[in-house]
């Protein structure tokens, strides 16, 4: 193994020789910089990194991989890490940033390192928005390959399903095009099925014109939180497509860069974004606002430019730990559940947030055959968030958290969001995030673009034989 291990040092000049980015080995200075995910509880090794400009970087790179038998990972922000990227060749795609908005088409083209924040600002400039997430530090290409539930999913739908092609390298090292019209199945098993099937280096995507929105957030105290879901569920009985939603139990730290009266308080939110008529949107709040003034109320008319306002992510990389589940209903026992679970048997949780966000709309509209994208039918996912500074406090949470979906089994679906999860629940749990039978679908394509399974870092679905 060392003798091959040196043989593959040996020829880092080689590769160097054939790319424009830059190539990173273990002993060069930057290594330890380069191999970080945004999760910061994410230890991972590679035996090499190659930050790639160009598709024809990715290109080579793979066919490096192929020729001393590495597994392949890919990383564009370094959110959502599936499986450490460990004794293998890592793709860095952050240099890969253009952007060019076509304002006629309504479309723009994006390269594979790109976040939601640089479509997000040039699109806007055409009066246009991209049907980001809620943080736009997210890369564009992991997000869209998992699903892409944002705030305008259900007036417009998931962000994969509106991907006009794709631009990627498969596991021979051949770039390919995806869309309706040519490689037609890997452009239905790109859409909801995470990099199994190649790496993505651009993509065409959907803009719809969206300048303003109706948007926020209400803060109730935790005391009602019970009373909040409650209400929460009848209001979004009949809400129009217009309104993408959630609610909330959020435990902030008592951290310094807080608002005073934020610091380890804990709250029931209700935030959410109308992309219609404004003044209807303002109206759905009389709802709210006549039952109960919040504690806080910073609902109104915002530029869509501002969408990250509404649920304030964090930027820095942190270490956390991530799960999720969809919801066949909302009852009462389940939100018994998540608020008992959010706030603490003892007042304390290990959850920094608990939220359930309303899907449905134009997502469930879309025909099920068409994309591997699953769970389309519900319509309510969970989101469960916890900060992990040890792998202590990551069994803790994992433990809780098991805990948490024992308690809401009957109300949940068995289907799972795959951009919810990260580790070893994602790598264990592909199968219920895609549609019926789209498993074995994606094995069966697996085994025709990468019977040797080196893209197993993402969502990974074993060549069928």
């Amino acid at each position: 193994m060392d003798m091959e291990l040196t043989q593959i040092e040996s020829s880092y000049s080689e590769l160097q020789a054939q790319v424009e980015g830059k190539v990173i080995a273990p002993a060069d200075a930057g290594y330890d910089e380069a191999r970080l995910a945004w999760n910061r509880k994410v230890e991972q090794h590679p035996a090499v990194i190659v930050v790639a400009k160009t598709a024809q970087d990715v290109a080579a790179a793979v066919s490096f991989a192929r020729q001393h038998d590495l597994g392949v990972a890919v990383q564009g922000t370094g959110h959502g890490n599936v499986r450490p990227a460990d004794d293998c060749l890592l793709i860095l795609t952050q240099e890969m940033n253009q952007v060019t908005i076509n304002p006629t088409d309504q479309t723009a083209y994006v390269a594979a390192g790109v976040k939601w924040g640089a479509v997000l600002a040039a699109a806007q400039q055409h009066g246009l928005a991209p049907l980001l997430g809620s943080s736009p530090m997210v890369g564009v290409v992991g997000y869209t390959l998992g699903g892409g539930l944002g705030w305008l999913a259900r007036k417009y739908g998931l962000s994969a399903d509106n991907v006009v092609a794709f631009e990627l390298v498969t596991a021979d090292g051949q770039l390919r095009t995806a869309s309706e019209d040519e490689n037609p199945d890997l452009f239905w098993g790109l859409r909801g099925g995470g990099g199994s099937l190649g790496i993505v280096t651009s993509l065409i995507i959907r803009l719809f014109p969206v300048t303003e929105v109706y948007a926020g957030n209400l803060f109730y105290p935790a005391s009602m939180a019970q009373e909040v879901f409650r209400r929460y569920r009848d209001w979004i009985a009949d809400a129009p497509d217009e309104l993408t939603s959630s609610v909330l139990i959020m435990n902030f730290p008592p951290i310094p860069d807080l608002p005073e009266f934020l610091r380890g308080q804990s709250f029931a939110i209700v935030r959410g974004c109308y992309c219609g008529d404004l003044g209807e949107g303002e109206a759905l709040l009389h709802y709210w606002r006549d039952w109960q003034p919040p504690l806080v109320d910073d609902f109104k008319t915002i530029p869509f430019s501002a969408a990250a306002t509404i649920s304030s992510d964090p930027v820095d990389p942190m270490p956390a730990a991530n799960s999720g589940a969809w919801l066949r209903e909302l009852s009462d026992a389940a939100i018994d559940a998540i608020v008992t679970y959010a706030l603490g048997m003892d007042g304390s949780s290990p959850l920094t947030f608990a939220e359930v966000r309303h899907a449905g709309g134009a997502i469930r509209r879309v025909a099920a055959a068409t994309a591997v994208y699953g769970n389309r039918e519900a319509e309510l996912v969970l989101s469960l968030v916890g900060v992990t500074p040890t792998p202590e406090a990551y069994q803790q949470l994992a433990a809780y958290i098991g805990q948490l979906n024992e308690a809401l089994r009957p109300s949940l679906t068995g289907g799972v969001y795959m951009n919810f999860l990260e580790g070893t629940e994602s790598q264990q749990r592909v199968r219920d995030g895609l549609a019926s039978g789209g498993y074995e679908r994606l094995a069966r394509l697996k085994a025709q673009v990468d019977p040797e399974n080196r893209l197993r870092y993402s969502f990974n679905v074993p060549a069928a034989h």
